[in-house]
């Protein structure tokens, strides 16, 4: 395979990982799908979501992961040291192939100029989640709840 493989040390493989990577990161997104990304010392790896919710059908899912992958060997020289979560959304299962490789490789472009935009690459410290009713997420998750009068 040569240049074009996916090594082992190219993806995120723990859930700490991946867990980190969700609690601070930048987020960018097209039509089919969104990525997560952070930076980090040494070359990029990917993680990928594609949940049961885009299609209950693994054999669907398992094709969409197929179209990241071979779109990340591509271009893998040419990514800066970042980790990457690429999510699929819905919409992606009911596209052909060459229409998420297209997705996919405006995703790249903008993730590219997205570090080049930014003097040191993209920042970790990113905007503090918001959850579905417009709040911001508690940025200490582990701090104990507040006391309640009664």
């Amino acid at each position: 395979m040569g240049c074009a493989s996916f090594p082992r040390a190219a993806r995120l493989l723990r859930p700490g990982d991946f867990a980190a990577l969700r609690r601070a990161s930048r987020r960018v997104g097209v039509d089919h799908f969104h990525v997560e990304t952070a930076s980090r010392p040494i070359g990029p790896r990917l993680g990928m979501a594609v949940s049961k919710r885009v299609s209950k059908r693994a054999v669907e899912r398992n094709r969409i992961k197929r179209q990241i992958r071979e779109s990340y060997r591509h271009v893998l020289g040419s990514l800066p040291a970042l980790d990457i979560l690429v999510v699929a959304r819905t919409s992606a299962s009911t596209c052909d192939n060459a229409v998420l490789r297209a997705d996919l490789a405006r995703l790249w472009g903008k993730l590219q100029r997205l570090v080049a935009e930014s003097p040191e690459g993209v920042s970790v410290e990113a905007s503090p989640r918001r959850r579905h009713n417009g709040k911001a997420a508690d940025p200490r998750p582990d701090s104990p709840p507040s006391p309640s009068c009664d």
